[in-house]
């Protein structure tokens, strides 16, 4: 009971139980009333023709007294057998209680008797010849026929009595049927109604995030048990969205702090990248404003000395003196700050060593200072990981491009040492060798005639040094004023346009940075010394150079239009073809001069560079990335 008085589906249950059972009842009952009253008319009919029959026997007895013929008797006989027929008949005994007490079946009784005591014989007699007493048939018949108007009147009495028990077991049943609906329907709608109306406005009221709104639903049903749990849950959510509105204004603030920040590192990495040596002067504004954003600092920069294996200070933010090392004493970058700070564990404060570090390389440290009662979030820490990476990078590329300079400046002495060596070098071992000969000629005191030539020879040897000195600081003065190869060659051909008298034409389809500045060197020397010679012996009206590079070859070309070669020796004291030879030697290259088939001369070189040499031995072995 105190189950099914706190579950409401169990009160529904029941109420539907209830009203299927008394629906079922009530039909069963209609049945079995039915099935009762099967036959109650037959009996009727049945008992009313045994008036008739009594009053054929009573009418055929008196034809048979006045006429005693064979076939009133036979008639009277056949009657008689009727009557007894339907008397015990079981349409009429069927419609009969099975009660004994039952009037109905006393009547009955009472019927049987009259017939087999008082008519009966009279009709056995009248049969057997003897006389009829009319008086007394009468009163029998009289009898008789109201004992049968009882019986009729009791059936009919007992099926109206069938009827009306129908009637008042469906009125009964109706207005039972009728109370179970009406509670059933007043639990419904107090009970399932108003609370899912209830739920209905709660759920509503969460999607329109309004988690104040509360169900008033008491007992201990379902629905009531729902509706506090939806309570519950109502209270959790708001709190949960509260926290989560928090965490989103939280997290878009941390988002908007590190866009800024991560703005600040990309101008600081433009300063960093494009400012030149001074990383003070170019890194010290970023870490100020990264400061002010992140509420951190004050932030220092040490950068190890991998000699004597120490830290040296190079930046201090917040710092009342300049840096110990400072390169630059015009640069105000750490001196600007007002209020400088000096923050130590003691004052509340934190300290965040960060490497400074290319790959397993260590560059230096940064150092980071912030108060204890507010921590790094994670996203600070990134941000502040990827300061140090930017850092680390600026000051490797800024030792890389200082050891470039190096580098290029060796290779540059280097390549203007071996372009000495091969030229004017060599002319001055030559005139140094004449100069001997000559003061072997004087010490012996040889005519005139006989020093002639080696003074000649003299004369030509220092024409042909200061030509070869002259060449040479032309192409490095080209190399300082233009630099790449493409920009050389274009002012060697407009000047040897201006001494040719016409238009030395060009074509240059060479990739940037292809080659080195011993191989630009090189083929800028043979371009000079082959229009050199177009210029003094070519006698030529159109000339050419062509540089192209192809299937990882460069081919250098200079064409002329002129009075070609007689033989392709360089002729006495004119070195020209063999250095050009030389040249594509040393390049690991191919020469070849020979005269065109439409006149003039061609002179050629061809060779790989160093650069598409490199990709050629490794086109399988991808670049390898910095672990960082």
């Amino acid at each position: 009971m105190k189950l099914l008085q706190r579950s409401l589906v169990a009160r529904i249950s029941a109420s539907l139980l209830a009203i299927s059972a008394m629906a079922l009842i009530s039909i069963v009952v209609t049945m079995m009333v039915a099935n009762g009253s099967r036959g109650d008319a037959a009996a009727i009919n049945v008992a009313g023709s045994l008036r008739m029959n009594t009053y054929q026997i009573v009418a055929a007895l008196q034809r048979y007294q006045s006429e005693p013929a064979p076939w009133h008797r036979e008639r009277i006989q056949a009657l008689s057998e009727r009557f007894h027929e339907r008397l015990v008949s079981p349409r009429l005994t069927a419609a009969l209680p099975e009660a004994e007490d039952h009037p109905l079946r006393e009547q009955y009784r009472l019927l049987q008797t009259r017939w087999e005591e008082a008519l009966a014989p009279q009709v056995i007699r009248a049969i057997a010849g003897g006389g009829l007493e009319v008086e007394a048939l009468r009163q029998a018949l009289d009898v008789l026929v109201g004992d049968i108007d009882q019986m009729v009147t009791r059936l009919e009495q007992n099926s109206e009595a069938k009827i009306r028990l129908l009637s008042a077991l469906q009125i009964l049943f109706l207005l039972l049927t009728a109370v179970v609906v009406a509670i059933a329907l007043y639990d419904i709608r107090h009970n399932l109604v108003g609370p899912l109306h209830q739920l209905v406005v709660l759920a509503r009221e969460a999607g329109r995030r309004n988690f104040g709104h509360r169900t008033r639903l008491s007992g201990s049903d379902e629905l009531a048990l729902l509706g506090n749990t939806l309570n519950t849950m109502a209270a959790e959510l708001g709190e949960s969205y509260a926290e989560l509105e928090a965490r989103v204004s939280r997290k878009k603030q941390e988002l908007a702090r590190s866009n800024e920040a991560m703005q600040i590192l990309h101008d600081g990495s433009r300063e960093l990248y494009g400012g030149g040596n001074d990383l003070c002067a170019s890194a010290a504004p970023m870490l100020r404003r990264l400061e002010d954003l992140l509420g951190i600092g004050p932030i220092g920069l040490a950068l190890h000395d991998p000699f004597d294996q120490r830290e040296v200070s190079i930046l201090a933010t917040h710092s009342p003196s300049r840096p110990t090392y400072c390169r630059n004493h015009d640069c105000h970058a750490c001196l600007i700050d007002p209020q400088p700070l000096e923050l130590s564990e003691e004052e509340g404060s934190e300290c965040l060593m960060l490497p400074v570090s290319i790959g397993e390389t260590l560059l230096g440290t940064l150092e980071v200072w912030y108060p204890t009662a507010q921590p790094l979030s994670a996203s600070t820490r990134r941000l502040l990981f990827t300061l140090s990476d930017q850092l680390a990078t600026a000051v490797y590329l800024q030792r890389r491009i200082e050891e470039e300079q190096q580098v290029t400046l060796m290779n540059e002495r280097t390549i203007i040492a071996r372009e000495l060596h091969d030229s004017l070098a060599q002319s001055l071992s030559y005139l140094k060798m004449q100069v001997a000969r000559l003061e072997r000629m004087q010490a012996k005191e040889m005519p005139r005639e006989t020093q002639g030539p080696v003074f000649d020879e003299l004369r030509t040897g220092l024409d042909s040094a200061y030509r070869q000195l002259r060449e040479l600081l032309t192409t490095f003065r080209l190399r300082l004023d233009g630099p790449g190869l493409s920009s050389a060659l274009r002012q060697t051909t407009l000047e040897f346009s201006e001494r040719l008298g016409f238009t030395v034409e060009l074509y240059v389809d060479v990739p940037p940075h292809l080659l080195n500045p011993n191989e630009e060197i090189h083929v800028l020397q043979v371009v000079r010394e082959a229009l050199a010679n177009v210029h003094k012996h070519a006698r030529a009206h159109w000339a050419a150079v062509t540089v192209r590079f192809a299937e990882a070859r460069l081919e250098v070309m200079i064409e002329d239009d002129g009075i070609g070669l007689e033989t392709q020796d360089s002729p006495p004291m004119h070195y020209g073809l063999v250095i050009m030879r030389d040249r594509a030697d040393t390049l690991g290259g191919d020469f070849r001069v020979r005269n065109r088939d439409a006149g003039g001369t061609l002179v050629a070189i061809a060779f790989t560079p160093q650069t598409a040499r490199l990709i050629a031995q490794q086109p399988a072995e991808p670049p390898k990335a910095f672990n960082q």
